[in-house]
C-alpha cells in the first residue's frame, strides 16, 4: 500500500490562487481521478504531487511522511512518474530510444500498445497526438513506479484504445492519478475514487459510481 496526498494545498500563480487549501489523498494500489473543467485546480493539483508546481501554502504528503520540500527528481528517483498533457515525450529522439530510457526490454510497452511496433525507427516529434499519447503512457507502464500521475491519458486516442488506456492504469502495481475534465465512459463502473474540482477545492469525493 501507498498514499500520496495533497494537505490543505494552496498555489498561487502571482495575485491569484489556483489551490484554495485543497486536500485530496490517493491510495494504491489503486485509480484515483481529478475531476474538473479548466481553471479548476486539478492540473495544478498534479503539478503540485509531482514537485512541478511549488506549494505556497500546506503541504504533499507521501506515505505519511511531508515531501514538500523534496525536490523533483528525488520524487522520480523514489518511484514517481509524472505524465504530463505536453511535452511528454523527447521529440528528437526515435520511438524506441523513448522507450529505452524507460527499461532495456521494450516488449512490455510493445504488448501494450502494438500500434507503437511499426513506429520504432520514427522519431516521435513527427507522431500523431494520439500516437505521442501512447508513447508516453507506455514508458510510464514499463517504469514500474509507485506512484504514476497522467494528465487527461486518452487525449486523441481512439475510444477503444482509450478504453484500453484505462484498462490498464487500473492495472497497474501503484497509486495512479489522472486529471480529466470529465469521467471516461471508461471508469463509469469501475471502482476508481474521484475528487471533482471546481474553482481550487473539492466540490465532490467518492466512488465512480456515485457521481450526479
Amino acid at each position: 500500500m501507498t498514499l500520496i496526498a495533497l494537505r490543505r494545498a494552496r498555489v498561487r500563480y502571482g495575485p491569484l490562487e489556483a489551490l484554495h487549501g485543497l486536500t485530496v489523498a490517493a491510495p494504491g494500489p489503486g485509480l484515483t481521478v481529478l475531476l474538473g473543467r479548466n481553471g479548476s485546480g486539478r492540473t495544478t493539483a498534479l503539478g503540485a504531487l509531482a514537485g512541478t508546481v511549488p506549494l505556497s501554502g500546506g503541504a504533499v504528503e507521501w506515505d505519511g511522511t511531508d515531501i514538500t520540500r523534496l525536490p523533483v527528481y528525488e520524487r522520480a528517483r523514489r518511484g514517481l512518474v509524472l505524465v504530463p498533457e505536453r511535452r511528454a515525450v523527447f521529440g528528437s529522439l526515435t520511438v524506441r530510444e523513448n522507450l529505452e530510457l524507460a527499461a532495456r526490454d521494450v516488449s512490455p510497452a510493445l504488448a501494450a500498445y502494438p500500434e507503437l511496433a511499426p513506429l520504432l525507427p520514427r522519431r516521435a516529434g513527427t507522431l500523431s497526438g494520439g500516437e505521442q499519447r501512447m508513447l508516453a503512457l507506455s514508458r510510464a507502464l514499463v517504469a514500474r513506479a509507485r506512484v504514476v500521475l497522467v494528465d487527461e491519458p486518452a487525449q486523441g486516442m481512439s475510444p477503444a484504445v482509450a478504453a484500453r488506456t484505462y484498462a490498464l492504469l487500473s492495472g497497474l502495481d501503484a497509486c495512479v492519478v489522472v486529471a480529466e475534465q470529465r469521467l471516461p465512459p471508461a471508469l463509469r463502473e469501475a471502482s476508481a475514487l474521484v475528487y471533482e474540482l471546481r474553482r481550487g477545492t473539492v466540490a465532490f469525493c467518492g466512488e465512480a459510481a456515485e457521481l450526479p
